[in-house]
């Protein structure tokens, strides 16, 4: 999928949108307390560490006064309601009152601002995308259209918060300045989702959580019938997850920051939905899509074995032992033993798999290699997100870090694996296995007290636990763990 960053000529039809040059606009009639908080606290916090890593390195820690306000968790779905409305209006449905006087139904607004996570517009009927301006215009049909104009400003993205995105304007135009508006360079038949791709991406946690579900969640349901036009464009992230792109979209990813024309469609979505961190809520979905749907959809864009396949270990009967891939991070949180481990797990009776971090290796290869493992293995951290690629009741081995992180690494990971119907299984370091203790010393509250450093505020627990720290596994003390998973596999 190559991005397109053109300037259409005037009445510019593209190949396959199956509009005639005079054909008129159309109107799309489609219609622990202290941990939980925590971890709520990650959608400010934990999703900044690529931004702070190096600032954290450098400060001295201070004891904040002030404490941190509450992420409301609370969710808002009003998608039924918001159907029944546009379609009452799109059917110019009359509203009877009790002198039997006809009104007409108020149009909803655009855009929706209640989630606590993400904002969206939708435009239904002539929606213009003027990329160059960040900016899309609704022109109302002339009958309603009044002196009044509205606009909004909102993170084309799926965390509302999150400042490294930028902001897209949403216009509904008066009768003077629809009057005025930019005439259409381009027609489309299909609709439009306009989304960033910047942000925390590069992180492959961040990939999947921000942007990809929520582009699923947003767009599936339109089986490809739609155009992505994508504000801070990654041509990286086009290249690396074009197969996912594609699928979602038959049409040519638009540059849309570069985009000097009038792109006009039938219905235009700013915006990308999203349920949770890393999950779905299917009661929100569309088609009530789960994780398992999505984990089985990339597995099947990706060519992967499908759904009723058992793990290698037991599909394939000349396989002696079960497969452990086992990936070491590169920064953080890395195990400082990495020998030792790919040792110690072979003694145990697994095949080893080891990867450590490379920028080259494609999607595609690493798909390959996971699926032909039964354990996927790694201390808590983005390496982990590769789970997608794991067939239904492998297993995920997470080696949790020192400074009671339990939670969070249940919450990113352990229920998701759990969602996909893998085997979620989790080791706990001892404080002596984490380099913070040769650092710090047992007497530090790093280590004797990790509560205390949570308390101050999210930026001490990240940096000492999720920055600083990496980890010197026991492969003694580890041994049983290794042991659960195999007679795991064995059952």
């Amino acid at each position: 999928m190559t991005p397109t960053s053109p300037s259409p000529k005037p009445n510019d039809v593209k190949k396959g949108d199956h509009i005639k040059e005079d054909n008129k606009e159309q109107q799309s009639n489609t219609p622990n307390k202290m941990e939980e908080d925590r971890t709520q606290h990650g959608i400010n916090g934990i999703e900044k560490e690529n931004q702070t890593e190096a600032k954290l390195d450098d400060e001295k820690v201070k004891n904040p006064e002030g404490g941190q306000a509450a992420v409301n968790d609370a969710r808002s779905d009003r998608m039924e309601e918001e159907d029944l409305i546009r379609q009452e209006i799109d059917q110019g449905s009359m509203i009877k009152n009790d002198t039997n006087i006809g009104q007409v139904t108020p149009r909803k607004p655009i855009c929706d601002l209640s989630d606590p996570r993400y904002d969206i517009c939708e435009i239904s009927g002539d929606a213009r995308a003027l990329g160059a301006n960040r900016t899309v215009l609704y022109l109302p049909p002339a009958g309603e259209r009044g002196a009044d104009s509205q606009e909004w400003s909102i993170r084309d993205q799926s965390r509302k918060y999150l400042e490294f995105v930028g902001n897209v304007t949403v216009r509904s135009l008066n009768a003077s300045q629809a009057a005025a508006a930019p005439a259409c360079t381009s027609r489309h038949a299909v609709p439009a989702v306009v989304f960033a791709m910047n942000g925390l991406t590069s992180n492959p946690w961040h990939d999947f959580s921000d942007v990809l579900i929520p582009l699923f969640l947003t767009t599936r349901a339109l089986d490809g019938e739609v155009q992505f036009l994508v504000s801070d464009l990654q041509p990286w992230f086009v290249d690396k997850y074009r197969l996912i792109l594609r699928n979602l979209s038959r049409h040519d990813v638009v540059d849309f920051n570069r985009d000097g024309g009038v792109r006009c469609y039938p219905r235009v979505t700013v915006g990308l939905r999203s349920h949770r961190d890393l999950g779905i809520d299917p009661a929100r979905a569309p088609r009530n899509y789960t994780l398992l749907d999505f984990q089985l959809y990339v597995r099947e864009i990706y060519g992967l074995p499908p759904p009723g396949i058992d793990v290698p270990y037991k599909e394939q009967q000349q396989r002696t032992m079960p497969r452990l891939m086992l990936i070491n991070r590169g920064r953080t949180r890395k195990f400082v033993n990495f020998p030792e481990i790919v040792a110690a797990a072979r003694d145990a009776g697994f095949e080893v798999v080891p990867v450590e971090p490379r920028r080259d290796l494609g999607v595609e290869e690493l798909a390959r290699a996971v699926d032909s493992c039964d354990v996927l293995m790694g201390a808590h951290g983005a390496g982990l997100t590769n789970f997608f690629f794991l067939r239904s009741n492998a297993v995920m081995l997470q080696v949790v870090p020192w400074g009671h992180m339990e939670h969070s690494c249940m919450v990113f990971y352990g229920g998701p694996a759990r969602e996909m119907r893998l085997r979620d299984v989790e080791y706990s370091i001892a404080a002596v296995e984490s380099t913070l203790y040769d650092k710090y010393g047992e007497d530090s509250p790093v280590i004797s007290d990790p509560e205390s450093i949570h308390r101050q505020g999210w930026q001490f627990g990240m940096r000492y636990y999720w920055i600083e720290q990496d980890i010197r596994l026991n492969v003694t003390r580890f041994a049983p763990t290794l042991h659960q998973v195999l007679q795991m596999l064995k059952e």
